[in-house]
């Protein structure tokens, strides 16, 4: 018996210690890091514990049959994040360049598996070279349970995948599918077909970053929702994402201990947004002011930058918070600021997150190019994602909200719970002097000066229908409430509707607009 054990021992330093000096040396040629040591920086010290560690394929032919490395390419396990229990698989390069073969992808299915049945965060550490060639449609299928199997824990557990190096072809569809992607700069990509495809199939020639870099993802697409210079940055960030999400659907996240006070006055908000409704301000610092510290984690920070969404405390207890943007594009909300909304508010939603709603809308963005590409479909994205959404839901008026967008953007007459609003709002199917220019029109025409007469009817037009209490007297804002105070309301009308809890009409789902 003992010298079983001591032979089962040295057979785990080998698998612990990995393949070859050679292949170890050539990922850090490339500024990557091992396996192992990705896991160590991930999860808390000494939590992992590893899955079918002795695992190896069982494939003939191609010279696979001389080659069976332990592992199979794929390190599964779990560990603990702060104390609470996260699943990982995590593709080693080294290994058949992370491919995915039969044995492989049955590990990464049992972990899934394994995750969803314990209710625990899912982490996928992407490094892989997409199916391994040599197992033909083995590896497709492989594939095809991952998907499966992502879908199915779509919304009852976090996921989040970290792309450390390349993901092409239908490998990509994974990341694709779980709730947060991170990237880190020139030595992650991801793309359904490479450039020597696109090359060869319209000529164009472009880099692998060029084609699928982070930045590319980060700033263009929308596929990446964080991107990092170093994988040690980008990890460290995938922790404190977790630090703010539960464990799963049947759970409320983690609350911490808060010595910001919850009744702080945010007298800094007067000076940070100007009344005029066409001047710009940055609405990332009024969420500072207003937040737990001034700290909150933004999702998609560069993607359709006209929408902020982020995840903050106030008073200990985590929000989602989306927000106009008036300093692009004064605000607007277009096709990419309507999808990204709708997919955070979903996940707000799927998560039991509070959403908080800060508006200072004036209204879609116009042009040929918007209506052809869809802003119809893609606005009602957002609008179905809020009245879809049974968590609380607090919108506050900051400046304007003008037209559509007013409504889109959890007004109450589509079920926010709350709706507050500063003394310089202003609500309105457009802004005055469009109005103006449409009901008086006539009047402006024959007036001995157009010009003098048309700032009268502006005038009368905001003194009857914009002033800041008209909403409020009609029932369509709650309060309106001194600027100073928002930190305090806002935590003492989320701490009422924390035991908030509302019914969903009987049927096997909704058909969301695409």
């Amino acid at each position: 018996m003992r010298s079983r054990v001591e032979e089962l021992a040295g057979l785990r330093e080998s698998v612990l210690a990995g393949p070859s000096e050679r292949a170890t040396a050539a990922q850090r040629a490339k500024g990557k890091l091992t396996v192992r040591e990705r896991i160590g920086l991930l999860l808390d010290a000494d939590s992992f514990h590893e899955v079918e560690p002795l695992r190896r394929h069982r494939a003939q032919g191609f010279g696979l049959e001389a080659k069976k490395p332990y592992t199979d390419g794929v390190v599964t396990g779990w560990g603990t994040v702060e104390g609470r229990t996260v699943f990982v698989y995590a593709h080693d390069f080294r290994i058949f360049g992370g491919a995915l073969g039969e044995a492989h992808a049955a590990k990464i299915h049992k972990i899934m598996d394994m995750a969803l049945a314990a209710g625990a965060p899912l982490v996928s550490l992407n490094d892989g070279a997409g199916a391994r060639i040599q197992e033909g449609v083995t590896a497709l299928a492989g594939y095809g349970g991952i998907f499966r199997r992502n879908t199915a824990a779509s919304g009852v557990i976090p996921q989040i995948s970290v792309m450390l190096g390349p993901c092409a072809g239908g490998a990509a569809y994974s990341p694709a599918l779980t709730d947060f992607v991170f990237m880190v700069r020139e030595t992650s990509q991801m793309f359904i077909t490479g450039p020597d495809v696109v090359k060869a199939v319209t000529g164009e020639e472009i880099s692998q970053n060029g084609l699928g870099g982070a930045d590319v993802h980060a700033e263009t697409s929308g596929v990446c929702h964080f991107a990092y210079d170093d994988e040690e940055t980008c990890l460290e960030e995938v922790r404190y994402l977790l630090s703010l999400l539960p464990r799963n659907n049947r759970e409320n996240p983690p609350a911490v201990p808060c010595d910001d006070p919850a009744d702080r006055r945010c007298a800094a908000l007067a000076d940070l947004v100007p009344v005029d409704g066409n001047r710009p301000y940055d609405m990332a610092r009024v969420i500072e002011e207003i937040v737990d510290d001034g700290d909150y984690l933004e999702v998609h920070q560069r993607w359709a930058r006209n929408i902020i969404c982020a995840l903050a405390r106030l008073d200990g207890q985590v929000v989602g918070i989306v927000a106009n943007q008036p300093q692009s594009l004064a605000g607007v909300l277009d096709i990419e600021a309507s999808e990204k909304a709708a997919r955070f508010v979903q996940m707000c939603d799927a998560f039991s997150i509070p959403i908080v709603t800060l508006l200072d809308v004036p209204g879609f963005l116009p042009g040929v190019g918007q209506e052809h590409g869809g802003i119809i479909r893609h606005g009602a994205k957002l609008l179905y994602a809020y009245c879809d959404a049974t968590v609380p839901r607090i919108s506050l008026i900051l400046r304007k909200a003008y037209g559509g967008a007013y409504i889109v953007m959890d007004s109450q007459s589509i079920g926010a719970d709350l709706t507050y609003a500063w003394p310089t709002n202003e609500i309105a199917v457009m802004g005055a002097e469009g109005a103006a220019n449409v009901i008086f029109r006539r009047q402006i025409a024959e007036a001995d000066d157009p010009q003098a007469r048309r700032a009268e009817l502006v005038k009368e037009y905001k003194a009857e229908l914009m002033h800041p209490y008209y909403a409020a007297e009609r029932g369509l804002v709650d309060d309106v409430i001194d600027p100073a105070d928002t930190r305090a309301v806002l935590i003492g009308a989320l701490s009422m509707l924390r035991t908030k809890h509302a019914e969903r009409p009987a049927r096997k789902h909704g058909n969301p607009p695409q």
